[in-house]
């Protein structure tokens, strides 16, 4: 289970997995860690990026495109930058420990990165954009060239669409002088859509409103309101183009998600952030292991999904490999508390980050320099710290 604690039900769990003086320890360390943690940076300037306030309110003009943002198209304001190619992504895993980087930066730096949303190009959608994006309305010109390039000439691994995450992960990202038991400071600058458009999808097996073992339905609701509707399962055929799976095209209009059902339109507000923000964690040393799947997150983060965690946010992730190994991918032009039809409102983003090397100090980098040292691949252990304009915030993983 991952989940997002705040206040009072986080101090809750903090205090009775690490008692009421390691929490205090830790609390105390949260405050140092804006101001004394030895958090190292170069002394050259990073190009000047919009840093909008929170992420409680929804940002127009981080929300709303104003023109289809290609590979090395367009504003592109980090220090470094790195798009998402089929020789370098992972398609449905992360970097492992003994991941090469595909791109080098120094502490305090900045990278823009083209992050590539998965819906559109995966099997049950055909693998081919253009084709999937043309049926509702998008020009050729309008569908993003990496997601053309890496749909049909991804071939660092196999794809099995039944096994393999979904995710095109971008990296890793080498980050100078980032050791075992540092830890690495993430700002999220800005997340900007690279068009004018996302996808929400309900699969057969997966998300809270699916059909579980049984068969019966999830509890709260009845087998008519499963979705997709149980009848049109027909995953047994194995040809993921005939599971029939429901993917909705949402289009962005004004800096808001439009869903179209007959005549009715339902809008909601954006709020673009990585859905999967990580480090190398996991010690495989296959490109495919089980333990690299890009779905279950882990200490090094990973597939977290936390709405909180976008322009104006900062997140905090325990080092377990040289140069940290920094990737990114999934990311989400909209969510609400979760994503109970199995996804958020998916959608190419274009992030900028800065990453900074904490070096250990006082507090909680001790506690997760300690874990990490300890620890195992997703053991549970001191989580990694998510603060944002309005809160600060304590994400973990445990088992259910």
């Amino acid at each position: 289970m991952n989940r997002m604690l705040i206040g009072r039900e986080a101090a809750e769990v903090l205090t009775k997995g690490l008692g009421r003086r390691g929490f205090l320890g830790a609390a105390a360390g949260l405050g140092a860690l804006a101001v004394t943690t030895g958090c190292t940076a170069q002394a050259a300037q990073s190009p000047s990026v919009s840093e909008a306030p929170g992420t409680g309110t929804p940002d127009p003009s981080q929300a709303q495109p104003n023109e289809i943002l290609q590979p090395h198209s367009g504003n592109i304001p980090g220090d470094h930058y790195l798009a998402s190619t089929p020789e370098d992504v992972l398609w449905g895993y992360v970097p492992t420990v003994h991941a090469t980087p595909v791109a080098r930066m120094k502490s305090g730096q900045t990278i823009t990165i083209d992050a590539l949303s998965h819906e559109g190009i995966l099997e049950d959608q055909g693998r081919d954009p253009v084709s999937f994006f043309g049926g509702h309305g998008v020009e050729k010109k309008g569908v993003l060239q990496d997601a053309v390039d890496i749909a049909s000439g991804y071939n660092r691994t196999p794809r099995n669409f039944d096994t393999d995450g979904p995710h095109v992960v971008t990296g890793p990202v080498a980050v100078e002088g980032a050791e075992p038991g540092d830890v690495l400071k993430i700002e999220t600058l800005a997340a900007v859509p690279r068009v004018p458009y996302g996808v929400v999808s309900s699969r057969h097996g997966k998300g809270s409103l699916a059909l579980q073992k049984g068969p019966a339905a999830p509890d709260g609701i009845t087998l008519d309101e499963v979705m997709p509707p149980a009848a049109t399962d027909n995953r047994a055929s194995g040809i993921p183009t005939d599971y029939h799976n429901v993917s909705v095209f949402t289009a962005i209009e004004d800096g808001k998600g439009v869903m179209t059902s007959g005549d009715m339109k339902v809008r909601f507000p954006l709020r673009p952030f990585m859905g999967m923000m990580g480090v190398a964690f996991a010690e495989s040393s296959g490109l495919t292991d089980p333990e690299a799947n890009s779905v279950p997150p882990t200490l090094g983060g990973g597939n977290i999904d936390i709405r909180h965690l976008g322009t104006g946010s900062t997140f905090y992730l325990p080092v377990k490999a040289d140069g940290a190994l920094f990737y990114v991918g999934d990311p989400h032009m909209g969510m609400g508390d979760g994503e109970v039809a199995l996804t958020a409102m998916e959608g190419s983003l274009r992030g900028t980050f800065r990453l900074t090397v904490c070096k250990p100090g006082p507090g909680m980098l001790r506690s997760l320099r300690t874990g990490i040292r300890s620890g195992k691949h997703r053991r549970p252990g001191f989580p990694s710290v998510c603060p944002t304009p309005t809160a600060w915030a304590a994400a973990g993983s445990a088992a259910t």
